[in-house]
């Protein structure tokens, strides 16, 4: 009997080439394959199809936070070495935290200067080179804008407190420097025209993730359309996505991972299109993992709950699903294939079963799906 406890449970052989480093011709191009769990049967479909495999009464509940171009480039002031990291969040005004990665060590009180990802790529470009290497200061035009950044503390996960020298908000100064922070295999360490268009959901609007939440990436506004013309019906929450989702399970036994926290909302109109859902005859289907996290997180934070009667909640969470797991909302799942050994793989197995799961992964492989952010999807009902 396998152990599900252990990570090499979790993995599977996916061949490179089935790695989506770039998004289908259109959002809702994309294959699905559905999986029903209480039949254990696997058939193939498409995205565009999903209407007709839905049913009336249906809810599908979609997360709208908005990717920010945190991916940072920059040199070390003093030296020019080279220093590429990520924004992870602003403490208080003027004061962010970062991770990052540059030669040698880092110290409190040292200045990066921070330059515009255009810039980056203009120099990358003229050295002929994939991305940005060497020493960028002797390479940045002095009049173009910077930004200067102090390093305040260093924290125990590595990453930074730093002092940020520059009046507007976050939002606003990564704007002008940051490029989206794409996965890393993905080959790209800049996003381009096409990211910029395709790694963002069409209906996202509250700023704050690091990494897109891909399930959503499928959904066109005609699709959408098409969903709510066959009284299929949506709404949002909220759950900005982490660092958490760049780092890989480092231990043997899941029982000793600790997931990073990340903060999510479940706003009014949620709670009453799910207590809407479960008062008829229609299914609560979550797009996405991080819409799970949520639902569920807010289930486990209001254990006086009756059925799928929420209150609006708002705050941190840390939520790890694995097999075992009582799903108190949702009744079933849209989401990619995900990486082997990851916290998501085992949250959809949590949902369908690991055998059901590991077959389907299976089966995606051997009928050549595309895997991974920009890959095809799984509907798990």
């Amino acid at each position: 009997m396998t152990d599900l406890n252990q990570l090499s449970a979790w993995q599977y052989h996916l061949p490179p080439e089935l790695i989506a480093s770039r998004p289908a011709a259109q959002r809702d191009a994309s294959r699905l394959m559905v999986v029903e769990r209480s039949t254990g049967t696997i058939r193939h479909s498409q995205i565009r199809d999903l209407p007709d495999i839905l049913s009336s009464g249906d809810l599908l509940v979609f997360n709208n936070t908005q990717v920010l171009p945190a991916r940072l480039f920059g040199y070390r002031t003093a030296t020019g070495g080279k220093w590429e990291g990520l924004f992870v969040e602003a403490k208080s005004d003027g004061v962010w935290v970062l991770l990052g990665e540059t030669r040698g060590r880092l110290q409190p009180g040292e200045t990066l200067t921070i330059i515009p990802a255009e810039s980056v790529r203009t120099i990358s470009a003229e050295a002929g080179e994939s991305d940005a290497s060497g020493n960028l200061k002797n390479r940045f035009s002095s009049g173009e804008r910077s930004l200067e950044v102090t390093l305040m503390e260093k924290q125990e996960d590595g990453s930074w407190l730093v002092s940020v020298r520059d009046d507007r908000s976050p939002f606003e100064i990564l704007e002008e420097f940051g490029s989206l922070p794409l996965p890393p295999y993905m080959g790209r360490k800049l996003a381009d025209a096409d990211d910029r268009q395709r790694y963002q959901t069409h209906f996202a609007s509250v700023p704050g993730a690091v990494a897109a939440p891909t399930a959503g990436l499928h959904f066109t506004p005609e699709l959408l359309s098409d969903c709510r013309s066959r009284s299929i019906s949506t709404t949002e929450v909220t759950l900005h996505v982490g660092i958490g989702t760049f780092r890989p399970v480092s231990v043997d036994r899941l029982s000793e991972h600790q997931m990073h926290y990340e903060w999510c909302q479940l706003p009014a109109q949620a709670c009453e299109m799910v207590a809407s859902a479960g008062a008829g005859s229609g299914r609560v289907i979550a797009v996405g993992t991080t819409s799970v996290r949520t639902l569920e997180s807010v289930a486990v934070f209001q254990p006086q709950q009756r059925a799928k009667k929420l209150q609006p909640w708002q705050g941190q969470t840390n939520l790890f699903i694995q097999p075992g797991f009582q799903f108190q909302i949702i009744d079933g799942l849209l989401t990619n294939f995900h990486l082997p050994g990851s916290t998501l793989i085992v949250l959809v197995a949590a949902l369908a079963g690991y055998e059901l799961i590991m077959e389907a992964y299976q089966k995606a492989i051997e009928n050549r799906y595309r895997f991974y952010s920009y890959g095809d999807a799984m509907l798990i009902v």
